[in-house]
């Protein structure tokens, strides 16, 4: 019985972990309704509209449509308007998926070969980093910015992934059949104890 409930507790664990890596991509999360993406230390509202298609309808992470796409970045610390601010858009085509973090954009050969978009760093001193980009097709993208800091030689990284139209579920399938499994461990385990008893 006790070999039960630790595996129960382990997977309670586990699930709880998986159940995080799908609510959040990387290293854009929710705060009050809010979308932020974290570069480094430093904050920044993150917001993705698609006028053509969904006129003023914001969007956080997923982008419904395959169009033209408006990225704004709403700096929340004004230490990042004295910073020179890129913003790549990459193809996943290594399929990182939610789990993408700099370390894995760092240890691609080329990363030109997979870049959609790029803009070249630039300081908004009103805070306010706005990008444009039509995209092509539907798939998993990874969206990547750099703010380098203005004296010393440090850069801070925010990376996140994204899907462009249609759903992706990610984990989310892998997450049910967890949940579906552990309730069976549960339910095998407390069926056992009342026929002994």
């Amino acid at each position: 019985m006790l070999v039960v409930r630790n595996f129960i507790f382990s997977f309670g664990i586990l699930l709880l972990a998986v159940g995080q890596q799908v609510a959040a991509h990387g290293g854009v999360s929710f705060d009050d309704d809010v979308c932020k993406l974290s570069i480094g230390f430093l904050e920044a509202h993150f917001t993705v509209y698609q006028t053509q298609t969904s006129a003023s309808e914001e969007f956080c992470e997923d982008i419904p449509d395959v169009t033209n796409s408006v990225f704004v970045l709403d700096y929340l610390h004004d230490f990042l308007k004295e910073m020179p601010v890129d913003f790549r858009i990459v193809k996943d085509s290594h399929n990182f998926g939610i789990f993408a973090k700099w370390e894995d954009i760092a240890g691609l050969e080329d990363i030109e070969n997979d870049t959609v978009f790029y803009q070249e760093p630039v300081k908004r001193a009103d805070g306010v980093l706005t990008v444009e980009y039509h995209f092509q097709e539907a798939g998993g993208y990874i969206g990547i910015v750099n703010a380098s800091h203005p004296v010393q030689d440090k850069t801070y990284h925010a990376v996140f992934f994204f899907q462009v139209g249609g759903d992706d579920y990610g984990y989310l399938p892998l997450f049910i059949v967890l949940v579906l499994l552990a309730q069976g461990v549960y339910w095998l385990s407390t069926r056992k104890r009342k026929i002994s008893s």
